[in-house]
């Protein structure tokens, strides 16, 4: 008992040793992966309500990107007590930040198209489903779906986890935040799963150099509509060649 007394009493010893802000991001981003997983999810929208595969994913984008957006929101403002542009709510390095995305958007649109041509791949995509393929107008109000969920993804870790821990860890955290973004795209195609990796750190680097993650959010959003709209292409051309 008196060793285990010991333990416990060096271990608070040491957690009056860590920094508040960094602690508070580091769990607060584990709670709200959780929340996340558990209840903004497709399958918690089968389970809870119906098994339509658009819903679900209209579900998934609308109440994730809010709860990834708004939770690190409120706890800049209430609890850290700081400024969202201090976490790169702000246009930073303009000139940087465009100049950057239409380069890494200019390399990736082949590269979709090549991957794309897979069929497994091109059939992926848009996650709601065949109706999207055949109905333009539901089309359209899924991908500014997608542009909402896009930005509580990128602000949760290209903004709220990047910027947060950079003041204690430096650009350690680019490869900090690449993780859990990584993981996250478990169950994607084994391409996009793999691509992930260098995604992360990509994104991490321009965000931090350019100041703001709303170059990361414009880049992944014009990428993500970019391969739903091949794929929706190619399905309706019944076009799955390179040239």
């Amino acid at each position: 008992m008196k060793y285990l007394f010991g333990e416990f009493k060096l271990l608070i010893e040491e957690t009056k040793k860590l920094d508040f802000r960094t602690t508070y991001i580091f769990i607060s981003v584990a709670l709200i992966v959780y929340v996340s997983i558990v209840f903004a999810s497709p399958n918690f929208y089968y389970e809870a309500f119906s098994r339509n595969k658009l819903n679900s994913r209209v579900y998934w984008f609308l109440t994730d990107g809010t709860l990834m957006f708004l939770i690190p929101v409120l706890s800049v403002k209430l609890i850290l007590k700081q400024k969202l542009s201090d976490f790169g709510f702000r246009l930073g390095d303009v000139k940087f930040g465009v100049i950057t995305s239409g380069l890494f958007f200019a390399v990736m649109l082949p590269i979709i198209w090549v991957v794309s041509a897979n069929k497994e791949f091109a059939s992926t995509y848009p996650q709601g489903g065949v109706v999207l393929k055949q109905e333009y107008g539901l089309l359209v109000a899924y991908e500014l779906c997608i542009l909402v969920y896009m930005l509580g993804w990128e602000f949760l870790w290209r903004g709220y986890m990047l910027f947060g821990l950079k003041q204690k860890l430096g650009y350690y955290t680019i490869f900090i935040q690449m993780i859990p973004f990584f993981i996250l795209h478990k169950g994607k195609p084994e391409i996009e799963l793999f691509g992930a990796i260098f995604a992360g750190i990509i994104l991490g680097v321009q965000a931090l150099r350019a100041n703001s993650f709303i170059y990361a959010w414009v880049l992944h959003c014009a990428v993500m509509i970019s391969i739903d709209t091949i794929s929706v292409v190619r399905y309706n051309l019944n076009f799955y060649s390179i040239f």
